[in-house]
């Protein structure tokens, strides 16, 4: 079973493999500033899922030439890179703000792309025009965290907004010509393998450009891993967690690009899965099932 991965779609559009830049521009979040809540999703980071982000007292241009540092091995002086906005909720500022902070990263020569990790309830007229505006110069990616279509999942992760909010999201950006991926967590506490690839199919008739498949981490320092530590629930095993995947990718659209088949845990703050932080392992085990699917 083949699929559409990242790397076979960024070298369709831009020529060539391309790396991802994370950075922190210093936002928060409607579920941590208190508008919502101020605890957070439960399997969140103190840094928001941004751990292998820069500071956010690095300018944006000084946090690329870092994030280009660390790869400058692999890709080479004349390589290509996204602006990955990925902690916290990256359109949760005033407009003016934004726009400035995204005008940055575009201006920079060896940015191809932006990719702006948001929220589906956080996506204003005034938002959605600043990315069409981005979107002209070059291409925008919008990263959703819908996670799960299961109310009571929802809820229970804190997630604070309900699927009809993804919907209106959805067609607000298609009808913009905005790229969307849509990141799913496998493994949630409580879903059984049909609940997951009931969101995963969702998400495929949900006529998006792409998908991550993230393995579910249990994180030092959050609620997750209380209820974890309290016996709650069991994080999925390597096997397990590889035939999910591949029963995922068997249900989604050829054409649908699957930005992500993992993820990757902070090792100094990953409590388990522990064969998770394997990734080389991983990886290959993934690939191993999927290809023999």
């Amino acid at each position: 079973m083949n699929y559409y991965s990242f790397n076979d779609y960024c070298r369709d559009t831009f020529g060539e493999k391309v790396y991802k830049v994370s950075i922190n521009a210093g936002f928060t979040c409607p579920n941590r500033d208190g508008t919502l809540d101020s605890r957070g999703c439960i399997f969140c980071s103190a840094k928001g899922s941004g751990d292998f982000a820069q500071s956010s007292l690095l300018s944006v241009t000084e946090q690329i030439e870092k994030g280009k540092e660390r790869v400058s091995s692999k890709i080479g002086p004349n390589g290509k890179y996204i602006a990955y906005f990925q902690s916290f909720t990256n359109t949760y500022a005033p407009v003016d703000t934004l726009r400035s902070l995204y005008t940055e990263a575009l201006n920079h020569p060896d940015i191809v792309a932006l990719s702006i990790a948001t929220r589906p309830d956080c996506l204003s007229k005034e938002v959605l025009d600043l990315l069409s505006e981005c979107n002209k110069i070059k291409p925008v990616w919008v990263e959703l965290g819908l996670q799960t279509i299961h109310e009571k999942t929802a809820e229970y992760i804190r997630r604070c907004y309900p699927l009809s909010v993804y919907d209106e999201a959805v067609n607000a950006l298609r009808e913009r010509n905005l790229y969307t991926i849509v990141h799913v967590i496998l493994g949630l506490p409580g879903e059984s393998g049909e609940d997951i690839l009931k969101t995963v199919d969702y998400v495929g008739k949900s006529k998006v450009g792409g998908i991550k498949l993230q393995l579910l981490h249990v994180l030092r320092n959050t609620d997750l891993a209380a209820d974890y530590a309290a016996g709650k629930f069991k994080c999925l095993s390597l096997e397990e967690y590889a035939d999910l995947v591949a029963d995922c990718i068997a249900i989604l659209p050829s054409d649908l690009v699957i930005h992500r088949i993992t993820g990757d845990g902070d090792k100094k703050l990953l409590i388990a899965p522990l064969w998770s932080a394997d990734k080389k392992h991983v990886l290959n085990t993934l690939k191993k099932v999927i290809s023999e699917r």
